[in-house]
């Protein structure tokens, strides 16, 4: 199928109508141009890359055709948002920007031309005209960055990357705790036809466009610039954004943020209802879409997680938490120890900080509202080689991106009069199992090598006391090593809807013995570091041998935390101990505890092949001896199906089962991930998914052949 738009023109002396012909060769181009998975029906296309026409019509002059592209309002030569040109030689009258068109062949009634886009053309929707003597005819192309052109800023060099950072519609976000690492599934779908319309609307919308929009479609050809648009665009904090931000209460009149799988889903939403936000995200939600977004537009993007992710407010690379004898205690500042936090990075050079290429390469840019950058919420692009080497003084928001992998934590002890006393200085927690998606394959890849020298050692030190010289003159004072050590490991595996089994290891130091009160407590935790409820405390007293060791094993029942282990939360296992005849002696051992959730099953059949029935089966089983209530299973993925798939239950026994069974047939070849989701109020969203590769069918493949 090819796209043909023709234009009539009347010339004025002759009365005569002339009338030329325009073919967009959409197939051809598009699949030369790795744009033909979004739709051929459209002409789309990668600047820094030729592209061809096919021009017909009467008395076509091959010496005299006239090329004019432009983009946005305002559109002009000096913006580089206007380009005119011709096949006459040296006639192209923009030299930065500028396009160029030449003859490839043709006769006097048909001519095939190629038309080559600049590596730094403004990306976005084109308005492309032709002239030729007294014919004219107009279209429209769709410009994106292109990470297979040498000069554009996103070139990626190797192949199998650039079909994972860029071509792959699936990928896995990564959750849960340091030691308990869990994999959701991500449909991305940034080649389903609608979105590129969305992303572009996206751009529109932001505060610099509808401020300046001249200015703002000409800084379109910058993907530093693209991409600190984007991250804000994402967080509807303080512009029209995607996606509004909740972490605690309520959440009704939204989605629960664990409860998408998809980006289309949200941004198809959130078009869809005049670009209102879409209510709620968290970090991986707004990550994600972002991911979605970027590789969408052409630039390279993967999804990033970092675990025990500092949230250093005042950006003095130092974290304090609080404790008293119940657990975390809430407090007034807001430096904390997420789980995990979750970001991307975008694949550029970054020209405006060296001369050389030593800050090219991968990005930081995290769409999560938290801090304002420049007076907006967005973050980055942060070079990883500036956050490795300590630059903190290097733009975008380097300095908040270092505290978030390598600042120090320390921990007071807040006594029953109000006083505090430190307890703890930790240079080595924060910023552990930095993680993404391998190429090519669904293993986690630890990155934290890039971000960070070896923890410990004197080049991680040195880094950091740079990074500390750059943006303060705050010195750390060390903490006494306590002579008792404790530690809180688990006894097996914990399960959701099980007791956990927990252990207390005990280590003296000291050569007298000692009279230790134990105060343990529980607390369900949001990933963000803050406690939403206590479920379990016990004190026991406890006399330790000098130069000993003790172990105490403890539980915390299901009956306790099982109530309040809403969405996203953890188990803070915490244990304070108290020297009877000293109570300024005190000693702190904690542990994040994820329960594991049950198993859900999805299962494909049939054939997969583009338009090729196929079959999907989700099954879930109840464990428990009570029912669940409020039963949900969602089915997504995009190339698969063209909407999500649902099944609802009001009450699932015990033993019962619920099953959701779709029936499909594959739209888009190449690998596809179906992705399901099972939800109700014990329960929260528990995720599995399954990769289908699907072939071309024997039609599909002759009519590529035979259109190209």
């Amino acid at each position: 199928m090819r796209a043909v738009r023709t234009l009539q023109y009347r010339n004025s002396a002759s009365q005569d109508q002339a009338v030329m012909k325009l073919d967009l060769q959409c197939v051809k181009n598009n699949t030369d141009h790795h744009t033909n998975e979004i739709t051929v029906e459209r002409l789309i296309v990668r600047r820094g890359q030729a592209f061809s026409l096919i021009l017909s019509g009467e008395r076509l002059d091959q010496n005299d055709i006239e090329l004019t592209v432009e983009t946005g309002p305002g559109a002009c030569e000096q913006k580089g948002t206007l380009s005119s040109c011709s096949t006459k030689p040296q006639n192209c009258t923009s030299a930065a920007k500028g396009w160029s068109v030449k003859v490839l062949s043709g006769s006097w009634s048909s001519v095939t031309l190629s038309i080559l886009c600049p590596p730094d053309a403004c990306i976005g929707l084109y308005s492309l005209k032709l002239r030729s003597g007294s014919s004219a005819c107009e279209s429209a192309v769709t410009v994106l960055f292109n990470p297979w052109c040498k000069d554009d800023w996103v070139f990626l060099a190797n192949e199998a990357e650039r079909q994972e950072y860029v071509m792959n519609e699936q990928g896995t976000v990564y959750k849960g705790v340091e030691d308990y690492i869990t994999t959701m599934s991500w449909d991305f779908g940034q080649f389903e036809e609608d979105i590129l319309n969305i992303c572009l609307k996206m751009l529109d919308l932001n505060p610099k466009c509808l401020k300046d929009a001249p200015e703002d479609h000409s800084a379109r050809c910058n993907p530093i610039y693209v991409s600190r648009v984007v991250s804000a665009m994402i967080n509807a904090d303080d512009d029209k954004g995607v996606l509004m931000g909740k972490w605690d209460g309520s959440f009704i009149g939204g989605t629960l943020p664990s409860n998408w799988n998809s980006s289309v889903d949200i941004l198809r939403r959130w078009f869809k209802y005049d670009c209102h936000p879409v209510k709620f995200g968290q970090c991986w939600v707004f990550a994600a879409v972002m991911c979605t977004a970027l590789r969408c537009l052409g630039i390279p993007c993967r999804v990033v997680t970092n675990f025990e992710s500092a949230h250093d407010t005042d950006q003095n690379l130092i974290v304090d938490e609080y404790f008293s004898d119940y657990g975390v205690r809430p407090k007034a500042n807001k430096d904390s120890v997420w789980n995990y936090h979750v970001w991307v990075e975008g694949w550029m050079r970054r020209p405006d900080l060296s001369q050389d290429s030593f800050y090219d390469g991968w990005q930081v840019l995290d769409p999560t509202p938290q801090e304002k950058s420049s007076g907006t919420y967005c973050c980055g692009p942060a070079p990883v080689r500036a956050i490795l080497e300590g630059h903190t003084d290097v733009k975008y928001d380097v300095p908040f991106v270092f505290g978030e992998v390598n600042a120090d934590k320390v921990t007071w002890l807040v006594m029953a009069n109000g006083s505090k006393k430190k307890i703890l200085s930790d240079s080595n927690m924060v910023g552990q199992s930095i993680s993404t998606k391998a190429v090519g394959s669904n293993n986690r890849q630890d990155i934290t090598h890039l971000y960070k020298h070896q923890e410990g050692s004197e080049k991680e030190r040195a880094v950091y006391d740079e990074a500390v010289k750059r943006v303060t003159d705050l010195k750390i004072s060390e903490t006494p090593r306590p002579n008792v050590h404790m530690k809180v490991s688990l006894e097996g595996a914990p399960l959701n809807g099980a007791d956990i089994g927990l252990k207390l290891l005990l280590k003296s130091d000291n050569t007298k013995a000692q009279d230790l009160t134990l105060k343990m407590s529980a607390q369900v935790m949001r990933y963000t570091g803050n406690p939403a409820a206590g479920v379990w405390n016990h004190t026991t007293d406890v006399q330790l041998q000098p130069k000993s060791e003790q172990t105490i094993p403890f539980t915390v029942p299901f009956s306790a935390y099982g109530p309040k282990l809403m969405d996203n939360n953890c188990i803070k296992v915490s244990v304070i101990a108290t020297d009877k005849s000293d109570s300024k002696e005190a000693y702190l051992a904690e542990k994040d505890v994820v329960p594991h959730s049950p198993t859900l099953t999805v299962t494909v059949s049939g054939t997969p092949m583009q338009d090729s029935e196929m079959t999907a089966e989700v099954v879930f089983e109840n464990p428990l001896t009570a029912p669940l209530n409020n039963c949900s299973m969602t089915l997504t993925g995009s190339g698969l199906l063209k909407q999500t798939e649902q099944s609802n239950v009001v009450e699932l026994g015990p033993g019962q089962r619920i099953t959701l069974k779709v029936t499909f047939k594959p739209y888009r070849i190449g690998p596809k991930k179906l992705v399901a989701n099972f939800d109700s109020s014990t329960f929260r969203d528990i995720k599995s998914s399954v990769d289908i590769n699907v072939r071309p069918s024997t039609s599909r493949m002759a009519f590529l052949s035979f259109s190209r």
